[in-house]
């Protein structure tokens, strides 16, 4: 495992969407940003297989020579992420372990790479097909970003929950709240941007928007429900903001409203949002629940009708103590041991030797002439 430092070589497996770091609008590939940055600072041997436009201090194995929505493009990924699996394949004899952020596009690399792949699950789980791969690939090392993210799928192979971790120390504050709501993401119905606007409308706020446009379903959102309320005065639209003039924008806020009406695996703009000062107001559902402290940081409701008490209940939090709570608990130190520990325990589970390791010449890529991997072979690990 590793080598007598204690150094590991790790694999970090990004999407092809996204540069890292992410130039604009992001969650994921600001994860991997972060981790790729501070595994490094901890001496580890840290390669990044992802866009080649991605500018980072450590190895770069490129996928793709630019990141996909910097080209334009939407639609249809797949192609491009079964190439940056096969980059990870032809890399993965280099590294201890690899750390794959393509949800679960990648279980089927997982179970046949001979290094080992643990996964953090970025997406909600309960959409269409996805039980079921979660169900065929229960012996893969898999890490969740909130209890409330995994909790239907207590016998898949859980090695940890993980809440992110970001460097929230700098975040600019205002002790004071603004007079309109904050409103930052994607222009999508699970976001809750058309809450978003009702309840501007109905406390009599103006809402601002700076969220991502670019998928197809995202500009017909915004065409039906944002452009009129920018329209009749009651939003403007920010664009999808850099990470400083984000950061402002939030600072500035009365509140960050996140009224999405699904169970939000995580939602990093509520700890970004709690840093700078700004409660959330956000829906009680999915990780919210675990973020957002009802009443100290924040406030969890059910309608719109509790968002607009809310609003009025927000201004009399303690912005110095929003800021300090999320800081104190969302910080890289943190995430960074979490994983950390991970992927000491996967490497180990899987050095020659170990009980978990796989029999020699037992895993391998299931298009290699000659050889047939197992269905099952392989290192069950003891979950978390």
């Amino acid at each position: 495992m590793g080598d007598d430092t204690g150094r590991l070589r790790i694999g970090m497996l990004s999407g092809p969407m996204v540069a890292i770091p992410p130039p604009g609008y992001a969650g994921t590939e600001r994860i991997v940003a972060v981790l790729v940055e501070a595994l490094a600072k901890r001496g580890h041997e840290v390669t990044l297989i992802g866009p080649g436009d991605s500018q980072v201090g450590v190895e770069l194995v490129p996928t793709i020579e630019q990141a996909l929505w910097s080209s334009g493009m939407s639609g249809n990924m797949t192609p491009y992420i079964q190439v940056s699996i096969e980059r990870a394949w032809a890399e993965c004899h280099r590294f201890d372990v690899i750390h794959s952020h393509l949800d679960t596009l990648s279980f089927s690399f997982a179970r046949h790479c001979a290094t080992p792949v643990v996964h953090t699950l970025h997406g909600r789980l309960d959409v269409p097909g996805i039980p079921e791969l979660l169900d065929e690939f229960r012996e893969i090392p898999l890490i969740a970003i909130s209890e409330s993210q995994r909790r239907w799928w207590p016998k898949n192979n859980w090695m940890a929950t993980v809440h992110h971790g970001l460097p929230l120390e700098d975040a600019p504050f205002e002790a004071e709240p603004g007079d309109y709501l904050a409103f930052v993401g994607r222009v999508a119905p699970e976001k809750g941007v058309d809450f978003a606007v009702d309840l501007a409308r109905a406390t009599d706020h103006q809402l601002r928007i700076a969220a991502k446009v670019h998928e197809p379903e995202e500009r017909e959102l915004f065409a039906e429900i944002v452009q009129p309320a920018i329209d009749e005065g009651a939003a403007s639209y920010e664009g999808e903001l850099a990470a400083g003039e984000r950061d402002r924008l939030l600072a500035g806020a009365a509140a960050t409203v996140m009224l999405g009406a699904w169970p939000e695996p995580f939602g990093l703009v509520a700890i970004e949002s709690m840093a700078t000062g700004t409660p959330v107001i956000a829906r009680r559902a999915g990780a919210l629940t675990e973020i957002v402290e009802h009443g100290r940081t924040g406030f969890l409701v059910d309608d719109l009708q509790e968002a607009q008490l809310a609003v009025r209940e927000a201004r009399e939090l303690d912005r110095t103590e929003v800021r300090r709570l999320a800081v104190e608990r969302f910080t890289v130190d943190r995430m960074v041991d979490d994983y950390e520990a991970v992927y000491r325990r996967i490497a180990a589970d899987a050095a020659p030797g170990s009980p978990a390791a796989p029999a020699e010449g037992t895993r391998s890529r299931p298009d290699d002439p000659g050889l047939e991997p197992q269905a099952e072979p392989s290192r069950v690990l003891t979950p978390t």
